[in-house]
């Protein structure tokens, strides 16, 4: 228990802090107990959305991170996680505002806090386009993590090795991923289906590039080390995790407007669940839970498809933030059981092979 405490502090001590501004925000803001109640309430209904929704995130996180120097996890656990809690749950909305009413980013933050109902049309309005662009790189993340052709360990057995079967053919997943976006955008009018299909299109651009940049500067690395320097960068794969969890933060941006159109409230309930994502990864990649739970990697990307397929058909039919997180989280715990299932056969079998003293 102190174990688990000592990677969570950290969260819990800031979780405290938001709630606590959440409270001086109320009572400043309303002037009343029930107001400041109802308040606080949202923030916290906001933060365990969010956190229900990172489950998935976290396990990806911790999936790109193993694979990278100390250095670079570190710079990613600091800077990287003020990222998303600074530029994705605050600075992002407001830079939609701006681009979008042709305002300032201060007469922005002046319009959301005046005006909170336009600030929440305007936002909303920007949907389709993130609906494209994030559905579109996710579904990728998800796609290419099971048309991978050193892939040996499969979950849902039937269905992973019929993927994996396809995994020689070049550009597969980029294919599926382009028909999807297509047929959805044919259910769309004009201008609408042109803002989804470009977003979708600049989605899978955005992954591919990331996605080069990693594989050239690995190549550059390969090099030095064949010429006897030592020298490590996780640069690409740093820039991919930004990508990446920027795409998950854009359901539960979106999706806090639900419950609350004040931006102040929405940046306390969503950066703590930030917070949290970044507990959940620091455990997963310290304890080593991937490699102990084989399955969990599966359950967290077959979560990332259905996220991805969600967004994208969200273009058309709204789906409650709600179900994609009970989604995710019944998937990642069905992942879990199934490995700690596998865990003690496999120790009942080795058992079974020793010979009788």
């Amino acid at each position: 228990m102190a174990t688990l405490l000592r990677y969570y502090t950290f969260s819990l001590v800031f979780t405290a802090i938001c709630l606590a501004l959440a409270i001086w925000y109320g009572w400043a803001s309303t002037g009343t107990i029930a107001g400041t109640l109802s308040l606080l309430w949202i923030v916290i209904v906001l933060s365990i959305l969010e956190v229900s929704l990172s489950f998935d995130n976290a396990v990806v996180n911790a999936t790109v991170l193993r694979e990278m120097d100390e250095v670079w996890q570190r710079r990613f656990l600091t800077w990287g996680i003020l990222i998303a809690v600074f530029g994705m749950r605050i600075i992002f909305p407001i830079a939609i505002v701006s681009i979008a009413a042709n305002i300032g980013p201060l007469d922005a933050v002046t319009l959301s806090l005046n005006q909170p109902e336009e600030y929440e049309r305007i936002v909303s309005d920007a949907h389709l386009g993130i609906a494209g662009f994030g559905g579109a790189f996710l579904a990728m993340v998800g796609l290419t993590f099971f048309f991978d052709s050193d892939k040996d360990v499969h979950w849902i057995a039937s269905i992973e090795r019929a993927i994996n079967r396809f995994s020689s053919v070049p550009a597969v997943e980029i294919g599926l991923v382009l028909l999807l976006v297509y047929g959805i955008s044919t259910t769309l009018t004009g201008d609408e289906a042109i803002t989804f299909l470009t977003a979708g299109i600049l989605g899978l651009v955005t992954f591919i590039g990331v996605h080069a940049l990693g594989a050239i500067i690995e190549q550059r690395e390969a090099r030095k080390r064949a010429t006897g320097e030592i020298v490590r960068s996780g640069l690409g794969g740093f820039l991919y995790l930004e990508v990446l969890d920027s795409s998950f933060s854009f359901d539960g941006v979106i999706g806090a407007f639900a419950l609350s159109n004040n931006m102040i409230v929405i940046a306390l309930g969503l950066s703590v669940g930030a917070m949290f994502v970044r507990s959940m990864t620091i455990h997963l990649v310290r304890q080593g839970t991937l490699a102990q739970y084989r399955y969990l990697e599966h359950g967290a990307f077959w979560a990332i498809i259905i996220l991805g397929v969600i967004m994208l058909l969200s273009a058309k039919v709204h789906i409650p933030e709600t179900i994609t997180g009970l989604i995710g989280a019944v998937l990642i715990g069905l992942s879990l059981w199934w490995s700690i299932r596998s865990n003690r056969r496999e120790v009942t079998a080795n058992s079974d092979e020793l010979p009788n003293s």
